[in-house]
């Protein structure tokens, strides 16, 4: 694997430490700014939707340009949003810059993902996609917990300085290892970019990734709750599982990765499949220490195993496209995560226990197990349609020599 791949995975880390980080400082943030911890929690949102916002946007105006040069400027962007959020003087501004911070994220993954796969063979396009998005899962055993620590001990202007420090690495790692001939290959602008995500089978893939890991998210926005009021642990022991989920998100984005280079389709309904039964053994889990920490690292591992399958799936489906495609998916995953953290907290409020937000991870993993079959049964359909078309085409040649004799 080519070592341009570790400037990819730094970013990577920096991106993901970022984005789960202002969970554990929102009790200090509140405090420091004088607002509720409900909303400290907007704080989330924001870079929720800059996300969703940044992510198609960014890559379909940057089409034209060299990709070394896009993921630099938008690691440059992530800099910028970290360094304003550490200065930021009231809840507005840190409102404002978390935005910010958001924008660059999806296109980053996105085009870092088209080019992490052109610098590989073909069999090892799944790998080098799990092993950019190894910065990212390994952001929650690592990143995370210390960035917390810093920001409970230093205060937490001092973790987004800090991310700000990892930010400033992955652009000296990026320029010096990222070749210099990775760039678009299509020349058809913003418009053409968009008219390659109106084909059916990008959307299906899209709707796969919003209720795959909205499963994820309706269970892991509450896994605290779960351990400590069904598990019976110590809140001070949550940092730790909250690390034993990385180590399993870690592990399975690895054989994700490894299993869909050899099998694309097989890896992902396998992955969905371990998902729905990982969360609906959770209420029994649930009911010692041991077994909890098991979950735990089962539900990481179940889940992400499927995030390189439907990164790449993506990516074939939009091929006129794949960096749109790619960040589009990005924000598919940030949809999952509000929408599935809303569907958990509705099973929660409704009474239905404290483990009911698995089981409405269930329905969610069932129903993305549901439009990947559809998304399978239309791409079966439509295979003896291209083949005909192929066969039609290459025989046109013959029959006009032959007219022309």
């Amino acid at each position: 694997m080519p070592l341009a791949l570790l400037a990819l995975a730094v970013g990577a880390f920096g991106i993901g430490t970022t984005e789960f980080v202002m969970m554990g400082l929102l009790p200090d943030v509140a405090d420091d700014l004088n607002i509720s911890i409900p909303g400290a929690g907007h704080l989330v949102s924001a870079y929720a939707l800059g996300v969703v916002i940044g992510a198609p946007l960014l890559a379909a105006v940057t089409a034209r340009m060299s990709r070394r040069t896009v993921l630099i400027g938008l690691m440059g962007l992530f800099v910028v949003g970290n360094a304003l959020s550490a200065l930021a003087p009231d809840n507005g501004w840190l409102l404002a810059a978390r935005f910010l911070s958001g924008l660059p994220h999806g296109a980053f993954f996105g085009v870092g993902a088209v080019v992490a796969m052109n610098m590989v063979a073909p069999e090892r396009k799944a790998r080098s996609v799990s092993l950019m998005f190894l910065g990212l899962t390994v952001a929650n055993v690592l990143g995370v917990p210390a960035a917390t620590l810093m920001g409970q001990n230093l205060g937490w202007r001092a973790t987004f300085l800090g991310v700000s420090a990892i930010g400033l690495a992955a652009i000296a790692a990026l320029a010096f290892l990222i070749p210099h001939d990775h760039k678009h290959t299509t020349a058809q602008g913003l418009r053409g970019e968009l008219a390659a995500l109106r084909s059916l089978p990008v959307w299906l893939s899209l709707g796969t990734t919003v209720a795959g890991f909205g499963a994820l998210f309706a269970a892991y926005s509450y896994i605290t709750p779960m351990l400590t009021d069904a598990a019976g642990y110590a809140g001070a022991s949550v940092t730790l599982l909250l690390a034993l989920f990385g180590v399993g998100a870690t592990a399975g984005n690895l054989l994700g990765g490894r299993l869909a280079d050899h099998s694309l389709r097989g890896t992902l309904f396998g992955g969905l499949t371990a998902l729905v039964a990982v969360l609906a053994l959770f209420p029994l889990l649930m009911r010692t220490e041991l077994t909890a920490a098991v979950a735990v690292t089962l539900l990481g591992m179940a889940a992400f195993a499927t995030g390189s399958p439907l990164q790449l799936m993506v990516m074939e489906k939009a091929s006129a496209a794949p960096s749109l495609a790619s960040s589009a998916n990005q924000a598919a995953f940030n949809l999952a995560n509000a929408g599935g953290a809303w569907i958990g907290g509705l099973a929660l409020a409704a009474g239905f226990g404290v483990t009911s937000p698995a089981l409405a991870g269930v329905a969610l993993a069932v129903l993305g197990l549901a439009v990947a079959s559809l998304a399978y049964a239309v791409d079966r359909r439509r295979a003896p349609a291209a083949g005909r078309e192929r066969i039609v085409a290459s025989h046109v040649p013959q029959e006009a020599e032959a007219v022309h004799n």
